[in-house]
């Protein structure tokens, strides 16, 4: 009987391990950027639906801008005008400010980030009228967009602006290309290129061991000993109990 229970508890440990597969991903993007929007629209957004659970996904809105501090005042000069810098502000302010609804269970924090950052970075597009932070926080159910918005207009927003600025620096300085891709907080040349042009398969390169939802991804890592491990020790299991 012990060793029936001490398989199952390793049995069950690997399984768990192999579950739990998770990965840090920081995105360096700008809220103008074309090249942004197409990677968050069209590749993160919807890996992130599939590998909700084998993601820890921060954004940090900066890019190719710079900053000057005079005083209690900063300044920023961002790669696509002064637009993109009241843009940038919008981003790191709901960042900050956005909340889970903890009467909709499905709307938690990082939901509702993913959800506003894809619909800023797909409507900034369109190049008409105001910046849509109010119309995407309506459109996404985020109801405190009066603090996000007095955040971006205030020193708040530049402060917290500025911070990511810091942050991006600690990646590389001056940062090469938007969007810049990191795992694990540190950038890697090759992870880059793939990630820009296939994110899915660079996500699944670095996830070890590698999901299931993997397996048919090209360029992706091959299925890691653990699941194979699993396997054996489940069909042992079996033969133990049945016998």
């Amino acid at each position: 009987m012990l060793t029936k229970n001490l398989l199952l508890v390793v049995c069950l440990f690997v399984a768990g391990s192999y579950a739990q597969s998770k990965v840090p991903v920081n995105v360096y993007y700008e809220a103008l950027c074309p090249d942004s929007a197409k990677f968050i629209n069209q590749q993160l957004y919807p890996a992130v639906q599939q590998f909700r659970n084998n993601i820890d996904l921060k954004f940090i809105p900066f890019g190719k801008s710079s900053y000057r501090t005079q005083g209690a005042d900063t300044t920023f000069e961002c790669h696509h005008g002064p637009n993109e810098c009241y843009g940038n502000k919008v981003h790191a302010c709901g960042l900050y400010h956005i909340q889970g609804n903890s009467y909709q269970p499905n709307n938690t924090r990082e939901a509702l980030i993913l959800e506003y950052v894809n619909c800023l970075m797909e409507r900034a597009q369109f190049k008409e009228g105001e910046f849509p932070g109010k119309v995407c926080a309506e459109m996404h159910e985020i109801h405190n967009w009066d603090i996000i918005e007095r955040c971006a207009n205030s020193t708040e927003g530049s402060t917290l602006l500025k911070n990511y600025g810091d942050e991006t620096a600690k990646l590389q300085q001056p940062l090469k290309s938007v969007p810049t891709v990191a795992f694990r907080q540190t950038f890697d040349a090759d992870n880059q290129q793939l990630a820009v042009q296939n994110f899915r398969a660079a996500l699944c390169k670095n996830l070890k061991p590698s999901p299931v939802e993997c397996r048919n991804i090209p360029g992706s890592a091959p299925m890691g000993a653990p699941f194979g491990l699993v396997t054996l020790l489940s069909v042992i299991l079996a033969r133990m109990f049945h016998y």
